[in-house]
């Protein structure tokens, strides 16, 4: 341990810290010069000492001015990283506490890379001399002290130089606080956009599975279903596709601000695109009276988007949507499915939730009740005639049609405001 600590000014973190205290120095020189050249003048003047006292005052404000500018904090700022080794942040726009700091900062740079610039000039030199032809034990013992001191004071005030720098250059309370609502803001726009590509992407992909599905198990005996299941296909990809493009566009446009999403969604595409599929969807549906005909709220819409598509992929019968629209718009959706858990848990579920609270309302989703559901909740046993429809489009020789099925029912409420831009 004290090996250690006796060793310890030799490492290589001890000459950088060095050479980050002697800039303090080299910048100190200028002022010194200037400081010399104004006092000289001031003493040598007699035609005029008013005047030269007011350049020489002049003068001086002059050189208080770089210490509170914010390019000098980041110079600092970037020699403490790469000579003291200490991780600050990016520096921002400095408020007037933050710049009083940098300059006190800047202050004690100066006054110690002077004391080590000085010290390091003095002793070295002393020490050989010390240690010249002439050495006698004394003084060979007091040149190894010097030396040895300045090397140990060097190290210990680039040892507290590295533990001031965050106290001083670092960010003050509130630029924290803007740091971390900066950084809040930037994962909820992350999270709200990774919402809109599971929803949309997602969606598309269950869509086009079920209806190539479709035309597969059709294509021979109907070709004109086959046909408007590609088409349908064909539509779905390119919707898919464009919001797809948005999102990534996003994600590139550093300078876009936030992300925002389509006003209203037009339900009555979104029944079709799940019945080209050969699902049979029945739909109870009052829509506010403030948007066009067949459209929903972008919010509302993506919850029902997200329903239909879970219902499409785990279900195993005929969906039942039931939209009110009063105080609030209510949404239900219910269908059939086998009572047993998926093989993998989704992110659908989780992203619904979210959705409906950052919009201000609530939701419940899982099995109706009777027997033991596959989350621990409870199922209804339905009876097994709901089946998908679309005739041989459909699942008729799906194994789990047929059969008494659990029934899975969403219900959520979102409030009549609908704010567009969460």
């Amino acid at each position: 341990m004290i090996r250690r600590a006796l060793l310890a000014p030799l490492r290589a973190s001890t000459y950088r810290r060095a050479v980050f205290l002697l800039l303090g120095a080299v910048i100190l020189l200028p002022y010194v010069l200037l400081a010399g050249l104004v006092g000289r003048t001031v003493l040598i003047s007699t035609d005029d000492r008013v005047a030269t006292l007011a350049i020489a005052v002049v003068v001086s404000l002059i050189g208080l001015v770089p210490p509170f500018l914010s390019g000098t904090r980041e110079l600092e700022i970037a020699a403490v990283r790469a000579l003291l080794r200490v991780d600050l942040p990016h520096p921002g726009p400095p408020a007037m506490e933050t710049r009083l700091r940098a300059a006190l900062w800047f202050a004690v740079h100066l006054a110690v890379g002077a004391m080590i610039g000085t010290a390091l000039v003095g002793a070295v030199p002393l020490a050989f001399m010390g240690l010249s032809a002439r050495v006698t034990p004394a003084s060979a013992g007091a040149a190894l002290l010097l030396l040895l001191g300045t090397v140990y004071a060097t190290a210990g005030l680039g040892a507290l130089a590295a533990t001031m720098a965050p106290v001083l250059l670092g960010p003050s309370p509130a630029e924290r606080l803007a740091a971390v609502e900066a950084r809040e803001h930037r994962l909820a726009e992350r999270n709200r956009l990774a919402r809109e590509l599971h929803d949309s992407v997602g969606h598309a992909l269950t869509a086009t599975t079920l209806q190539a599905g479709a035309a597969r198990a059709v294509f021979d005996k109907d070709p004109e279903f086959a046909r408007r299941a590609l088409e349908a296909i064909e539509e779905v990809g390119r919707s898919a596709m464009d919001d797809l493009d948005h999102v990534l566009g996003m994600l590139r446009d550093e300078n876009e601000r936030s992300f925002s999403s389509p006003a209203s969604g037009d339900l009555d595409r979104l029944l079709d695109d799940v019945r080209a599929g050969g699902i049979e969807v029945h739909a109870d549906v009052e829509l506010p009276g403030t948007l066009p005909a067949g459209t929903l709220p972008a919010e509302a819409f993506r919850l029902v988007q997200e329903s239909l598509t879970n219902a499409a992929k785990h279900g195993s019968g005929a969906i039942h949507l039931r939209i009110r629209s009063g105080d609030g718009i209510e949404i239900e959706v219910r269908n059939p499915f086998d009572g047993r858990p998926a093989g993998r848990s989704g992110r659908g579920l989780t992203g619904m939730r979210e959705r409906v609270r950052l919009a201000g309302g609530t939701i419940e989703a899982g099995p109706e009740d009777g027997e033991a559901g596959p989350e621990g909740g409870e199922v209804r046993r339905t009876g097994g005639e709901a089946g998908r429809a679309g005739g041989d489009a459909g699942r008729a020789g799906d194994s789990r049609a047929g059969r008494d099925c659990a029934e899975w029912r969403v219900r959520a409420r979102l409030p009549r405001d609908l704010r567009t831009d969460r």
